[in-house]
């Protein structure tokens, strides 16, 4: 059972909408999906929740439910078991299941901008990763996007975990909290939503990772490759509303819709609007491209090839895969864009 929360389109919109053969697709005629995310939180997955809120998965004749469960590598066990259509993992862990077999797809960039960074305390005498030799590096899941994201910064400073430094699993909020207050932990690998989380609840926390891992997108769309090879009219169409999602809560025009679908979707993180406000622009902001004369969702291949020499180079894959190029696509990215326009 890997349900903790559950949110339909049809709680959030219950008007009629145009199927994907453009007649009137009623809610008791919309295909049921499931959408699975690493974490309960909506502004993380905020594409998803701005296109339920707006119907625009209803208009292609989808009824979208979404789950949150603990991390990418359960994210990819609930897609490979059959338990969802989509989810949203992380690129290291995509690429670790598929050299176990996972014929796991990458179809959008959401996190086209690194979401994750590796944090100390605001007091801290650690200035860089290199101080960090010796030291314990705390982390939110065990097998999360946010651990291989680290081996990455760690190694590109000649660090491997188990020898130059340990990881140990903490979780996120109050016990990540926790585990600074009782010196546990020297730095926190989380994303851009725990750290604003952390600074929220008085741990204030500061970023220490080199610039240069901005390009490391973070977690996006997937799917597995049989859904896109026999179900293809699902993938587009999931594709073009998702998009539409996105493209609408970026623009400012539509914020205090946003936050309102948001809040839907995760009633917490709405209590505080002021937080919530903040997150969501950090978030949001890790979602335009690197490369501004891209579309939204476009993956770089290079980022992924160094994703993978950063896998390899860290023990957590024995080998490059044989065909990288199968483990994502730009071409549903595409799609959606243009259906965003």
């Amino acid at each position: 059972m890997i349900k903790r929360r559950t949110f339909t389109a049809s709680v959030l919109a219950a008007i009629p909408a145009v199927g994907l053969m453009g007649t009137v697709a009623f809610a008791q005629d919309l295909r049921e999906i499931t959408f699975v995310q690493p974490s309960p939180s909506a502004i993380n997955s905020f594409p998803v929740f701005v296109a339920i809120g707006e119907g625009y998965f209803e208009e292609e004749g989808l009824k979208v439910t979404v789950e949150a469960i603990n991390g990418s590598g359960a994210v990819l066990q609930a897609l490979s078991a059959g338990q969802a259509h989509f989810g949203r993992p992380g690129p290291g862990p995509l690429i670790a299941a598929r050299s176990r077999g996972v014929d796991a797809v990458h179809i959008y960039n959401v996190a086209a901008r690194s979401n994750f960074g590796i944090a100390v305390q605001q007091d801290s005498e650690i200035q860089s990763v290199e101080e960090l030799k010796g030291k314990v590096i705390g982390t939110g899941t065990a097998d999360g996007a946010e651990v291989g994201f680290a081996r990455n910064v760690m190694s590109s400073v000649g660090m491997t975990a188990g020898e130059d430094f340990e990881f140990l699993t903490v979780g996120d909020g109050g016990p990540a909290t926790a585990a600074f207050l009782s010196d546990a932990i020297s730095a926190y690998s989380s994303s851009t939503a725990d750290t604003a989380i952390l600074n929220q609840r008085g741990m204030a926390v500061r970023d220490i990772t080199p610039s240069e891992f901005a390009r490391f997108f973070g977690n996006g769309i997937a799917t597995l490759g049989d859904t896109i090879r026999d179900d293809r009219e699902l993938v587009e169409a999931w594709s073009r509303a998702f998009a539409r999602g996105h493209a609408f809560a970026l623009d400012d025009a539509n914020r205090d819709t946003v936050l309102e679908h948001l809040a839907a979707g995760n009633p917490q993180e709405g209590e505080d609007k002021e937080f919530q406000s903040a997150l969501f622009d950090a978030v949001r902001s890790k979602t335009i491209p690197t490369d501004d004369s891209k579309h939204l969702g476009w993956y770089p291949e290079a980022v992924w090839q160094e994703w993978q020499e950063a896998l390899v180079a860290g023990g957590e894959i024995p080998k490059a895969l044989d065909d990288l190029s199968a483990a994502w696509t730009n071409e549903f990215a595409a799609i959606g864009s243009e259906a965003a326009q």
